[in-house]
């Protein structure tokens, strides 16, 4: 059988200390990044392992790169989880294996650290083993995602963060839906971009659009969500989405884009409010007029269903679009994370 000598001699010799810390971070909180600032103080380099297992709620390079983005000076790595989590040699064996040497030191918060550690011939810093730095796991977090939510970095709050898209034609009442429901769950809501393009467009006197304009459109308004989600709490509301701007590409330049519904389908919206078309016709002097808006509300109805996107249509005042949205809000919150909005959950909010 293999010895630790064997193990220890793959160890890089010199000065500086290479430390350890591996791990699933499924996902990544607020113990784990407690744990990676006390041993980057404390070696040289950093390698942090990601273990991969098909399966994860959470694909391993989503959690990598956020590890990445935190920690820009430390080396973030993604290896196969090969199981036998409580066999620290064959964990040594395979460490050794895929860094091609031994680290220095190993740190960890768990019991299996010291035996892992001595097989591999390294040191063991101990890090928080009874949590009173940051009470906080991995289990508890995936057990329920909002009670965690405090302890979760904005990057990874961007994954977990149920998304509400509210879309409809000109003068339906997005923007105040949108901002109804933003206010009433003490959250933050994305303004419509393409609107703000649209205007700056007509004062500068140029009408005609490019296809080309729509697709800079879908990945601002798309940057602009991914970077709101970092601060939303729990939900994210959304006035028009990168799905709502095919349907305008369509509009103005007489033909789908794939390039735009690409986009959209970079980001899945759990639920999408479609505003009812039947309240008067506002002009604002930017908007091209009702005998084309309900033409576009029987679009988005029959994309919506063509590309089974839940979808709640609301009408009737503003009190009562607000009321019967955040019935089908309330349900998508208590879902599990992973668990998605479905037309009979939403059928079921209305029913009550």
């Amino acid at each position: 059988m293999e010895d630790e000598r064997s193990l220890t001699g793959h160890k890089c010799h010199g000065t500086m200390k290479t430390g350890l810390v591996i791990g699933k971070f499924l996902p990544p909180h607020r113990g784990h990044l407690y744990l990676i600032d006390v041993a980057r103080a404390h070696c040289d380099r950093l390698i942090v392992v990601v273990c991969d297992r098909a399966g994860d709620v959470v694909e391993a390079r989503s959690r990598a790169g956020w590890l990445r983005e935190l920690y820009p000076d430390v080396d973030v790595r993604v290896v196969p989880d090969i199981g036998f989590d409580d066999d620290s040699k064959k964990w040594a064996a395979y460490t050794v294996e895929f860094l091609g040497f031994a680290p220095d030191i190993v740190f960890t918060s768990e019991d299996y650290g010291e035996p892992y550690a001595k097989f591999l011939g390294a040191e063991h810093y101990l890090v928080d083993h009874e949590r009173k730095g940051v009470f906080m796991s991995g289990t508890t977090v995936r057990a329920d995602v909002s009670k965690a939510w405090s302890y979760l970095p904005p990057q990874v709050r961007v994954h977990f963060v149920r998304r509400v898209a509210v879309v409809g034609a000109e003068s339906t009442g997005t923007t105040t839906l949108a901002r109804a429901l933003a206010e009433r769950y003490e959250t933050t809501w994305v303004p419509e971009y393409g609107r703000e393009y649209s205007e700056e467009k007509m004062r500068r006197g140029v009408l005609e659009w490019k296809s080309d304009e729509f697709i800079h459109i879908a990945v601002e308004q798309l940057r602009r969500e991914n970077e709101a989600a970092r601060n939303a709490k729990h939900l994210l509301v959304c006035d028009t989405d990168a799905f709502a701007t095919t349907l305008w590409h369509e509009r103005y330049m007489g033909l789908p884009s794939e390039t735009v519904a690409r986009i959209a389908d970079q980001v899945v919206h759990d639920l999408y409010i479609l505003t009812g078309d039947e309240i008067p016709f506002v002009q604002d002097g930017f908007r091209d007029g009702e005998h084309i808006r309900h033409g576009m509300q029987r679009r988005f109805f029959e994309e919506l269903k063509r590309t089974g996107r839940p979808y709640l249509h609301v009408e009737g005042s503003p009190e009562e679009r607000l009321a019967a949205a955040s019935r089908a809000v309330d349900k998508l919150l208590t879902l599990p994370h992973g668990r998605r909005l479905t037309q009979a959950h939403i059928d079921e909010s209305l029913a009550r």
